[in-house]
């Protein structure tokens, strides 16, 4: 049965997750936005209000489509006792060998989750991105666009791996950290913070 879907956020990413939606054969409601400055409709659908009025949809799921962590995870204790629609891109390669997808998750086109690999609540693995096998991922991660997981890897929550980054095999990183665009993780990670370069090390702050 196909499944009717509402947005959450009009923007970029949300005409992204739009389109993963239309892909997959079910509809979209429109979008729920803060934004009270947007226009009537967004990419060809009604923007139907802001976050407030979520409760008039609850009979459709709802998938959040913003990029930042913190943001997301506000909505989601916001949005109480919805139904959360997982988005995976057609073209996406997911394992059939003991992968696990939590809800909300968004995995877009030519991503690749190979076997063993956990994946959190209301996570995105953008495009091209590689999650291989045995990795751990906590909710709320981004994984960019291009970024490479090797094996074994364990990141933890509301951390953004950057675009093009790679992370080499059987390495943690804690929550709350941001890897730099292009940077290359060759050890474990244990504060918060931003790291950059090759190899990734913490920026200090100014």
């Amino acid at each position: 049965m196909n499944k009717s879907v509402v947005i959450v956020g009009a923007s970029g990413h949300g005409k992204v997750v739009a389109d993963i939606i239309l892909k997959n054969k079910d509809n979209i409601v429109g979008f729920l936005d803060d934004n009270t400055e947007l226009a009537e409709s967004f990419a060809g659908f009604p923007v139907l209000g802001t976050t407030d009025q979520y409760q008039k949809y609850s009979d459709a799921c709802f998938v959040i489509a913003i990029g930042n962590a913190a943001v997301r995870e506000k909505l989601v204790k916001k949005l109480k006792n919805v139904s959360w629609y997982t988005a995976i891109h057609p073209t996406a390669v997911i394992s059939e060998l003991g992968v696990s997808i939590g809800e909300g998750t968004v995995i877009m086109a030519n991503a690749v989750v190979n076997a063993g690999a956990s994946i959190g609540r209301h996570c995105i693995i953008n495009t091209g991105a590689v999650v291989e096998h045995d990795n751990q991922i906590a909710d709320y991660v981004h994984v960019s666009v291009g970024a490479k997981l090797a094996g074994t890897v364990t990141v933890g929550k509301s951390s953004w791996i950057g675009i093009g980054a790679s992370v080499s095999n059987n390495l943690n990183i804690c929550g709350s950290c941001m890897i730099g665009a292009g940077a290359v993780v060759v050890k474990n990670i244990k504060e918060p913070g931003t790291y950059i370069g090759v190899p990734a090390h913490k920026k200090e702050e100014k």
